[in-house]
């Protein structure tokens, strides 16, 4: 009987850099005419140089436009130099992008496996979408390796028995037996240099830390990379229905 594995269980976490509170502040507010700023102070806080709004709403007219405004902000407005850009003032929050992390499908089915015969080498597509100024980061794990019963197939240490959860290797031999994934596309992991170089996916059972597949320190408007993987065993593997569980991470970095 030749072995069977499947993949079928292939779920994503997606994390959000932004946190939301509300503080009532009591304390004295001390005005500073000259120099136009507020400072609010407590026994618990000190806020130096806060912005106090005189007014704010949104305005409309018989339907034909909609406009939202806000007074006293400190010097609002977009300031430029070499290498960055300023956008100052409560208005600019419109201009703030979402964050978004997708996969193209979430079941990989790695199809009957023969001995010494690679499977089929199925993928998924990951799209992002950063706007915040420092980008963003993709790890990924696996839950543990694939597995039937207390059977396994191991993760793949490539051709020459040296790639890893950290380390790229060539793997192109069937003969060569285990489980790994190769990544194509923009802003990938280093050492992917064609679909033949290999990795095995960190071991969360094992305390194997997640690793990077993705990452930019700029804003991105739906970059993509395709993860694939593949697997291979030997004519001795237990004929079975195995699978395991890939975790990915997503991060915006603001």
């Amino acid at each position: 009987m030749k072995p069977r594995t499947h993949m079928t269980h292939l779920k994503h976490a997606t994390l959000f850099g932004l946190c939301c509170a509300s503080m009532t502040f009591f304390g004295k507010i001390a005005y500073d005419h000259f120099t136009a700023r507020a400072e609010m102070n407590s026994n618990s806080y000190v806020i130096q140089y806060g912005n106090i709004n005189m007014s704010s709403g949104t305005q409309t007219k018989d339907g034909s436009y909609t406009v939202t405004q806000t007074s006293g902000q400190t010097a609002p407005g977009e300031f430029n130099s070499t290498g960055f850009t300023v956008k100052s003032g409560f208005q600019y929050i419109y201009s703030i992008g979402t964050f978004g992390f997708t996969l193209s499908s979430t079941a990989l089915d790695l199809g009957e496996l023969s001995p010494n015969t690679f499977s089929s080498t199925p993928s998924t597509v990951i799209t992002v979408s950063a706007k915040g100024a420092g980008g963003y980061t993709v790890f990924v794990g696996e839950n543990n390796p694939l597995t039937f019963g207390v059977q396994t197939i191991p993760d793949t240490t490539c051709n020459s028995g040296s790639c890893s959860e950290t380390t790229v290797g060539l793997w192109d031999d069937a003969t060569k037996y285990g489980f790994g994934y190769s990544l194509s596309g923009t802003n990938i992991a280093s050492g992917f240099t064609t679909t033949e170089y290999f990795k095995q996916f960190a071991d969360f059972s094992g305390n194997e830390p997640p690793q990077v597949i993705m990452s930019s320190a700029d804003v991105a408007d739906s970059e993509q990379a395709t993860l694939l993987v593949k697997a291979a065993v030997d004519g001795t593997q237990q004929a079975g229905s195995y699978e395991n569980m890939l975790y990915f991470i997503a991060l915006p970095v603001y």
